[in-house]
Order: C-alpha cells, then sequence, then structure tokens
C-alpha cells in the first residue's frame, strides 16, 4: 500500500490544512471504484491502492471527528483511522455487490476504537463486548440527558442507560466513575518521602502486542475463511445454518418450519447437511490458501 503518498495531520492547528489537501482527491464512481479494486486484487496495483484509499480520506476524518470527545488528539485518531482504510482496501472483494465505503466504515471505526482503548489512561477498563459498548456510547447518552459535566450520576439515569445499552446497572456505575476520574502519573511517588512509585506495582498480565496482533490475523484470516464457505449454501442452507449456529440466541426448529413451511425434523436436516457441507469448505479453502504459500 502507498502509505507515503497519504497526506499527514501532524498537529491540530494544521487541521483546516489537512482537510482542503484531503479535498482534492476525487470521488470515484462504482464503475471505477470496481476497476481499481479489481486492480489491486489481482495484479496488487499500488496506484490503484492509493486511489482507493485517498478517495475515501474524507470518511475516515468524518468518522474520526465522531471521537474527539475521549481526549485523544484528532490527528492520531485520524491517523489509526487511515490505517484502518488501508486494511478494508487490502481485504475489499468487489465482486461482493457494495461500495467500499459500506465495508471500509468497520475498519476504520475498529481501529481507531482500539487505539482510544489501548491509549486511554485507564489500568483496566475491560474488553468484553458489552464493556466495549458501554464505553463508547457512555458519553453520548449522557449527553442526550445533559449529563456530561456530573459526577455520579442519578439513579433514574443509571437506569435509562443500563436499559438503552443493556448492561448491569454497576457495570455503568463503575464505568461512568472511570471515565470521569482524573488522570495520575504512574511516575508519582507511593509516599510523600518518594520511595518507589506506582507503576512498580502494575503488572500487565495481557498478551503482548506481537500476541495481539497474530490473534486479531488469525481472527480476520478465519472470518475470511467463514464468508468465502457460506457462498458455497444456497439461500436457505445459509439463512437456517445462520439462525441455528451463528446467532447467540438460536432460532428454534419450530419456528423456522413455520417460516419455510417444512417440518422440524426437515429443518433440523437442512442444517446438518449445510453444516457439513461449511466444514467442507472451509477445509478446501485452508488447504488452497496453505499451498499458495508454500
Amino acid at each position: 500500500m502507498a502509505a507515503a503518498k497519504v497526506p499527514l495531520l501532524v498537529t491540530e492547528g494544521n487541521l483546516s490544512r489537512y482537510l482542503q489537501e484531503i479535498r482534492k482527491f476525487p470521488m470515484l464512481e462504482q464503475d471505477q471504484e470496481y476497476m481499481l479494486a479489481k486492480r489491486w486484487q489481482e495484479k496488487e496495483d499500488t496506484e490503484a491502492a492509493h486511489q482507493l484509499v485517498t478517495s475515501h480520506l474524507r470518511l475516515v476524518a468524518k468518522i474520526a471527528m465522531g471521537y474527539r470527545g475521549y481526549g485523544l488528539p484528532l490527528s492520531e485518531l485520524i491517523s489509526e483511522g487511515n490505517v484502518g482504510m488501508m486494511q478494508a482496501v487490502k481485504r475489499f472483494d468487489p465482486d461482493r455487490g457494495f461500495r467500499l465505503a459500506t465495508y471500509a466504515m468497520w475498519w476504520i471505526r475498529a481501529a481507531i476504537q482500539e487505539y482510544i482503548l489501548h491509549s486511554w489512561s485507564l489500568v483496566k477498563m475491560g474488553t468484553t463486548a458489552a464493556q466495549k459498548k458501554l464505553f463508547f456510547n457512555l458519553r453520548k447518552l449522557k449527553g442526550q440527558m445533559q449529563a456530561i459535566e456530573e459526577g455520579d450520576l442519578k439513579p433514574e439515569q443509571v437506569t435509562h442507560i443500563a436499559t438503552q445499552l443493556n448492561v448491569p446497572e454497576q457495570d455503568v456505575v463503575s464505568m461512568n466513575r472511570r471515565l470521569s476520574s482524573p488522570d495520575h502519573s504512574l511516575n508519582a511517588p507511593l509516599r510523600q518521602d518518594g520511595d518507589g512509585e506506582w507503576q512498580d506495582w502494575l503488572v500487565d498480565d495481557n498478551d503482548n502486542q506481537e500476541t495481539l496482533l497474530a490473534d486479531r490475523e488469525e481472527l480476520d484470516q478465519r472470518r475470511v475463511l467463514l464468508e468465502s464457505a457460506m457462498e458455497s449454501l444456497n439461500e436457505r442452507e445459509r439463512h437456517i445454518l445462520t439462525e441455528r449456529r451463528l446467532k447467540e440466541n438460536p432460532t428454534t426448529l419450530e419456528d423456522l418450519s413455520q417460516v419455510y413451511g417444512i417440518s422440524r425434523e426437515r429443518v433440523r436436516q437442512i442444517e446438518v447437511r449445510a453444516f457439513e457441507k461449511l466444514q467442507r469448505a472451509i477445509k478446501n479453502a485452508a488447504i488452497q490458501e496453505r499451498l499458495a504459500n508454500e
């Protein structure tokens, strides 16, 4: 990817200049986007990738500005969003029928959110999907209730937010206090005599960055394999398998039998057959990928 050609936003002071620069890159028509994506996909044409990335820099900036309330420099948020944009271009499949912007929004937001989570000065913020959802939506909901500048939330406000985000009320209280507390230097002394610092007592039990990156790449690879394998199923098989195996709360055989006007046993047979086909398709795709890399 031609990362060096992407305009740099070094400081907040040159934001206006940066926005003016990225507006110079033309927006792409759908057929132009498709041809450039195919050139990158089939020939790894870096100039084509560069045009795809730069034509969407305005989208990155727009999304990044939505995260300005977390106390981090906008220049850094935009830079991380640009990295996400490059990853989106790298993985984009134009033959799926949707526009690059639709696909890239997920990658841009994911890159920015991961950066925010790793940059916040919270020793342990929590990494579950529910906690991340709470982290990124709490400020917005507080704004809607005009409670941004308050300390502890009122009981009715806690109940409202917990209901809206489907999280325990205690999690709302805890997260709000974490986000409202001031930052403290890890180099601050533990006692007034200056003997020892706070950072001496902090032990990072998380995986290192190399492990996290490897895990993320493996997850991305599995997701791509699954999406590709799902295409081997017909529409009914894909729907039934998704409803039965890929949802947090699976749809019952009875409900699906009513949707398709068939017996529950027939739905179960289609589910089993679809799962077997999916397993074979994933296995074959993995073998082909391994052979291609050898």
